[in-house]
């Protein structure tokens, strides 16, 4: 139930399942006089969709939300709900945090949400409560439907959204739900036919977008991957950069898992080196021309300079996409190119990073967050492998503002619109940041995914920044990412501003003021 609002211009609407209890029809008489309150009483149990529209079909503000007959809304949400309206006229949705409380109401936990994300939101139905609803729009897509059990709530949402422009779909990070968790269970045949209907939306909602998928799980059984459907002849050309110099082991690991590890059929591979010295790199950049047409191997002796690499490629590459390869990875498994290129399927997908490890099996990547320590930073290093992160977005595809270069896919019309890497601000370190970050402003998403899973050897072939003139270099370019990129100050929209943003790992900050929409 709300807790005291002291609002005007609200109702609440109790729509009743089919009660038999006498109590609560007794119950129901002692609040009739209250004016804000109506009850819909419906004469048999017809599950929560019917329920749900029966009190929908009673409603008469312009704007509705749900709210679970055991749970509670935040004194002071409908003041704080009317501001954020208010100020965005034109919002068509608008979602909250959460706060886990248990039957005594004693916080247990927090739900801290990112700004809007659809990509995400195929993985997990992360908004859950508090939604807010354009009452009209809900009349438009005839309410809930019947026939997804345990998912009809996902149902309703990615019809509601559907086409509604992202800027009119807002997240207040503000608690104002209280979900109270009281360690009840539910069935696995339960689970299983909510994570089937929840399935059935999403295969339902693509097919109306004249893309057909089929769904899989992801990396927690209840959740879901999505797999466009693509014809083995229609992969695009993939142009392959690698910049590198001697590093025999890397080198020659990284071109054997490509070319026998690899189940992408459509691609060329172009090093870049800036001087290898190494006899036997070299005899083996020969037997790569000799065996696959497809491998190219230039050899230009200069001092390092990893976007003028990259650059190099771009210029030389024939492919519809460039994939930004570092020459320190190791694949895993045989698809993880297939599920970049996949990726670019979601609307305005400009570039697809990859899940990074550390050889002993720790996060290495899972995004960058802009805006860490006045810079950039990934989040989440050094947890182990299987971590979920909250809410599990670690467990499904996120959009994010920056991933690394390290294993970085660029759409052919992404490369396009935002031109070269920068070699003058950004030689070694940060590129990858700058690069994600012009890409981001010109609108262009970019997706992190789990399911394109590598090793990264960070570092084994070029060394630390620590000392002398690498030190200063690094130095200059955090100054650069500063003054371009204004990462003090830039809001990164993939982390709740309730996070510490100092720390790999985030922490919950302690509330001082309540902030802006996302």
């Amino acid at each position: 139930m709300p807790a005291p609002q002291n609002e005007q211009g609200k109702e609440l609407i109790l729509s009743d399942d089919g009660s038999t209890s006498e109590e609560t029809r007794r119950w129901y008489e002692t609040q009739k006089l209250k004016g804000n309150i109506r009850f819909v009483l419906n004469g048999r149990n017809g599950g929560i969709a019917a329920a749900s529209n029966a009190g929908l079909s009673q409603t008469r503000g312009l704007w509705v939300a749900f709210l679970d007959h055991d749970d509670m809304i935040a004194p002071h949400t409908f003041k704080v709900v009317r501001h954020v309206f208010k100020q965005n006229p034109r919002a068509n949705f608008l979602y909250t945090d959460e706060l886990v409380v248990d039957d005594m109401l004693k916080a247990t936990g927090l739900m801290l949400k990112p700004a809007y994300d659809p990509v995400l939101l195929t993985g997990v139905n992360y908004i859950n409560h508090f939604s807010i609803y354009r009452r009209g729009r809900l009349q438009e897509i005839g309410y809930l439907r019947t026939g997804y059990d345990g998912s009809q709530d996902y149902d309703l949402l990615l019809r509601y959204l559907d086409g509604l422009p992202d800027d009119t779909i807002l997240h207040l990070p503000y608690p104002a739900y209280w979900w109270r968790r009281n360690g009840r269970t539910y069935s696995r045949k339960f689970m299983d036919a909510a994570t089937t209907n929840a399935r059935k939306t999403l295969s339902e909602r693509f097919a109306h977008r004249q893309q057909p998928i089929r769904t899989e799980e992801a990396l927690t059984d209840t959740l879901h991957r999505v797999m466009f459907e693509r014809p083995e002849a229609a992969w695009p050309k993939v142009s392959i950069i690698i910049p590198s110099k001697d590093s025999l082991d890397l080198i020659s690991r990284v071109l054997k898992d490509i070319f026998e590890r690899t189940d992408y059929p459509n691609f060329e591979v172009l090093v870049v080196d800036n001087g290898s010295s190494d006899q036997a790199v070299l005899d083996l950049y020969d037997h790569y021309r000799r065996t696959y047409p497809q491998f190219s191997a230039s050899i230009i002796p200069e001092p390092f300079n990893f976007s003028r690499s990259v650059n190099r490629g771009l210029s030389a590459a024939t492919g519809e996409h460039y994939l930004i390869l570092n020459n320190d990875v190791e694949i895993i498994e045989p698809g993880w190119l297939k599920e970049k290129v996949t990726c670019l399927a979601y609307e305005g997908t400009g570039i697809v990073g990859a899940k990074l490890l550390y050889g002993n099996n720790k996060l290495q990547h899972a995004g960058v967050i802009v805006g860490f320590g006045g810079l950039a930073g990934h989040w989440y290093m050094n947890k182990p492998r299987e971590f979920g992160g909250p809410m599990n977005r670690l467990h499904v595809r996120n959009s994010m503002t920056c991933v690394t270069g390290a294993v970085m896919l660029i759409s052919g019309d992404c490369a396009r619109a935002i031109g070269a890497f920068d070699e003058e601000n950004f030689a070694v370190a940060y590129n990858d940041v700058d690069y994600c970050v012009r890409a981001h402003k010109a609108g262009f998403r970019i997706i992190w995914t789990p399911f394109a899973c590598l090793y990264r050897h960070e570092l084994v072939s070029r060394g630390s920044d620590n000392s002398g003139e690498r030190k200063k270099r690094f130095e200059r370019e955090k100054d650069n990412l500063r003054r371009l990129d204004e990462t003090r100050t830039f809001v990164d929209r993939a982390l709740n501003p309730a996070y510490s943003r100092d720390k790999s790992d985030p922490k919950i900050l302690i509330p001082t003021k309540l902030h802006t929409p996302q």
